[in-house]
């Protein structure tokens, strides 16, 4: 009879039935060789019947993404920090493209106050050019804004002058007004831009009739000056010319009011039609006292604190 023979922490009996052979490879109490991650984690040594701790797919799947998510996510914010050190330059081109000179000029969506204005003008300004010349005379002696109109209806030929261009579509005044209300309608709106326009319109109109009326009163001008012609829209385009002065960068409202400011003091200066050119002058200090009111309601309209108007854009 032969005695066991005992191996470490077994002991090996011939006669009992053999057990089925241990796995040749780590890989193969879990599953295929050809998976690592279905590898089981190393044990102790020295320690029997341990329980293997194995890795599902599933959780090495997770492992993997979460780590792959967070490699970008570190990279974006490297850049970001680096570059936090120097300003952005935004490339030439790319400023150009934002460029629209359309824009510059009224549309029927975009500006409808002054596109619908504008159309007027163009009529009556071809009526003016083509009609009888006695008819128009009287059409434009009845829009006058002299003392005797005024005297009489004043808030009738106040509206009537405004619908002619002296000097017809040549003056220089229809390319400032074509510019100069589409730039404002696009900052303050087409309602903001009539009241600037009609204000100035009329306050620099009383203020150049209403001594002559005095003058007259006095005996120091004769009576045919109550029927002066007085007409067109040149007091109303140097009032927005003034207002959108004050809603332009420093540098370029300086610009236009010195440009436009030396085309009114030369004018002053040739004394060829001093009533109209001290109109003119006291037409554009009405629209730089509109400047608190305008910036107001342009910082309104650009942050959103109140309902945007439809038509207020900004201008390149």
């Amino acid at each position: 009879m032969k005695r066991p023979v005992t191996s470490g922490a077994e002991t090996t009996n011939p006669a009992a039935p053999s057990a089925p052979a241990a796995p040749s490879t780590p890989f193969a109490a879990t599953g295929s060789a050809a998976d690592p991650a279905a590898a089981p984690a190393a044990g102790l040594d020295g320690i029997p019947r341990q329980r293997p701790l194995t890795v599902s797919a599933a959780s090495a799947k997770d492992v993997r993404v979460a780590v792959a998510e967070s490699v970008p996510a570190a990279a974006e914010r490297a850049p970001a920090a680096a570059g936090s050190a120097r300003p952005r330059s935004r490339p030439l081109l790319a400023r150009l493209r934002r460029v629209r000179p359309w824009r510059l000029f009224p549309t029927p969506t975009g500006t409808p106050f002054t596109f619908g204005y504008a159309v007027v003008l163009a009529v009556t300004s071809v009526v003016a050019e083509y009609a009888d010349p006695g008819l128009v005379d009287r059409a434009l002696q009845a829009s006058s804004t002299d003392v005797a109109h005024l005297a009489q209806s004043p808030v009738r030929v106040l509206v009537a002058s405004a619908l002619w261009i002296a000097g017809g579509l040549t003056s220089a005044y229809v390319i400032a007004f074509l510019l100069v209300l589409t730039a404002l309608e696009r900052r303050i709106g087409g309602w903001r831009t009539a009241g600037v326009f009609l204000l100035g319109h009329g306050l620099a109109t009383l203020a150049t009739e209403i001594p002559v009326g005095l003058s007259v009163l006095a005996g120091h001008l004769p009576e045919s000056s109550l029927h002066r012609y007085d007409y067109g829209i040149s007091f109303g385009v140097a009032a927005s010319v003034g207002a959108l002065a004050g809603l332009l960068r420093p540098w370029l409202r300086w610009t236009v009011l010195a440009v436009f400011g030396w085309m009114v003091i030369g004018d002053l200066i040739a004394f060829t039609d001093p009533m109209t050119n001290w109109g003119h002058t006291m037409a554009l200090a009405i629209g730089v006292a509109t400047w608190p009111l305008l910036r107001r309601v342009s910082s309104r309209t650009t942050t959103g604190t109140r309902e945007t108007p439809r038509t207020a854009r900004a201008c390149p």
